[in-house]
């Protein structure tokens, strides 16, 4: 699982943003702004990163996103979802035969940064002193320890995730959605 990823939902009712809102707009406008930064980071840490089209190790079933994230994967893969089954239970939902991403465009956030080095800060057990958290994908540890990496060559969990509650926000609560679910919400 994921680091700084907490799978659950928050109770309440979210809003599903129209097509064209002010919301998913922004929401696209942060995944483009994440995958040009995240290419950034896959470049720096290229002679590690085995990452690539068929490598679904990170691809885990019961993967949670935010409503807004999902109503993106909705309005964008209908045919989609209202045709297809999801992926056997065990993997991803999206992910195909081939182990490619049925919905790569639009894959939620959680998704576009895997395989890269992580870094955060959590409160360690002294009150006031936080600590620095590293982790990778374990087909990308060959190279330097990942304690040895510059900061900005590890992608930092928490600013990203922080903006993507806000845009939830604007658009209801902090529900999440399954994955898996919203083949069966197409039904």
């Amino acid at each position: 699982m994921r680091p700084g990823y907490r799978p659950g939902s928050v109770k309440g009712t979210a809003m599903a943003p129209p097509e064209g809102s002010e919301s998913l707009d922004a929401l696209r406008a942060l995944h483009a702004e994440v995958d040009a930064r995240a290419a950034q980071t896959a470049r720096r840490n290229a002679g590690r990163l085995q990452c690539g089209r068929g490598c679904a190790d990170c691809c885990r079933d019961g993967l949670e996103v935010f409503e807004i994230e999902a109503e993106n994967i909705r309005q964008r893969h209908a045919a989609l979802l209202a045709t297809q089954e999801p992926h056997p239970k065990g993997a991803c939902a999206f992910l195909a035969d081939d182990k490619s991403c049925r919905i790569y465009a639009e894959r939620p956030y959680v998704c576009r940064t895997q395989g890269l080095p992580l870094r955060w800060i959590e409160d360690a057990d002294a009150p006031g002193r936080p600590v620095e958290r590293r982790d990778i994908c374990p087909l990308n540890l060959a190279g330097p320890a990942l304690s040895e990496l510059a900061p900005d060559a590890c992608w930092e969990l928490g600013p990203v995730e922080g903006r993507l509650a806000a845009l939830q926000r604007e658009s209801g609560t902090l529900r999440r959605v399954g994955l898996r679910d919203l083949f069966r919400r197409m039904g």
